[in-house]
């Protein structure tokens, strides 16, 4: 055991660097000026944050959620930072009609589309798996369907401008953890459908990029007040998280690892040692405190 650290650890130290500095470009805001952007799940949160930030750097915002209200605010913030343009289109995702129309509004509103940035999600528990199947039924619809229904109608847009998918993931859409079967579930799904997307685009030579974003346990209000009595680390601030994802989709990135120690990391250990992956992943949690149904 002790030959295999001194070989495995050096080794992964290089993968690691290599990995780091062979995908990093430089990053400049005025590459957003300018740019149709959609942001879905964006009246709090990660998606909140990054209209701030695309508003700050020129672009132009369509930004959408369930509560109109929140969104109002939104895009009053927007336009005060800077933004090219700033709309609004409230709804839900359950609904693909509506997932659809909020294209068809960045197409009427915006003449067009250079980015769509996938970030909404539905509400879930975090708990042990309760065996409802209507559930993840209804949460696959919103975490994945509409992710899928708004790709299919954006596509001619963004094949047209050579624009870009981002796709906000987890950690728990790479590894399986605790309390999240559900939410889980959905977001795999996500990997699987936009990774054989991306294989498909490279095959016809289609000029979409498509980045997933890998992300831990980020300060936003719902996930501190479901996990934070259970989960033994500290959430990572929102607003460098909705940075990175920017930067991310605008350097065309595969994808996107935040923060990076904790979620690169423990993907190389999940493809050479699942069962140690799995023995870290429980020592991060309260089991003594499991979290209430």
């Amino acid at each position: 055991m002790g030959r295999l650290q001194k070989i495995l650890i050096p080794f992964l130290g290089l993968v690691l660097a290599f990995c780091f500095y062979s995908a990093r470009e430089n990053f400049k805001p005025e590459m957003l000026k300018g740019k149709r952007v959609i942001v879905t799940g964006a009246s709090t949160g990660i998606g909140e944050q990054m209209a701030y930030h695309l508003a700050r750097m020129g672009a132009h915002v369509l930004v959408t959620a369930r509560t109109e209200a929140k969104l109002q605010k939104v895009v009053e913030r927007c336009r005060e930072l800077g933004a090219g343009s700033a709309q609004l289109v409230s709804g839900s995702m359950e609904d693909m009609v509506f997932a659809k129309r909020v294209v068809e509004a960045a197409e009427a509103e915006l003449g067009g589309l250079d980015m769509l940035i996938l970030n909404h999600v539905g509400k879930s528990y975090f708990s042990y798996f309760d065996g409802d199947v209507r559930h993840i039924q209804k949460l696959l619809d919103i975490n994945f369907l509409s992710y899928v229904a708004m790709t299919v109608s954006a596509l001619p847009m963004l094949k047209q401008s050579g624009g870009s998918i981002v796709v906000v993931s987890s950690m728990a859409g790479k590894v399986g953890f605790p309390f999240t079967v559900p939410y889980s579930a959905t977001k795999f799904a996500l990997d699987g459908f936009f990774s054989s997307l991306r294989q498909e685009f490279s095959i016809q030579n289609v000029n979409v990029s498509i980045t997933l974003c890998i992300l831990s346990f980020i300060d936003t209000e719902s996930a501190v007040r479901a996990a934070a009595d259970v989960l033994q680390m500290s959430p990572a601030p929102k607003e460098e998280c909705a940075l990175e994802i920017i930067k991310g989709g605008a350097l065309r990135q595969r994808e996107v690892y935040y923060k990076y120690a904790l979620t690169k990391i423990p993907l190389l250990l999940r493809d050479w040692a699942a069962e140690l992956l799995d023995y870290l992943v429980r020592q991060h949690y309260r089991v003594e405190r499991p979290p209430a149904a």
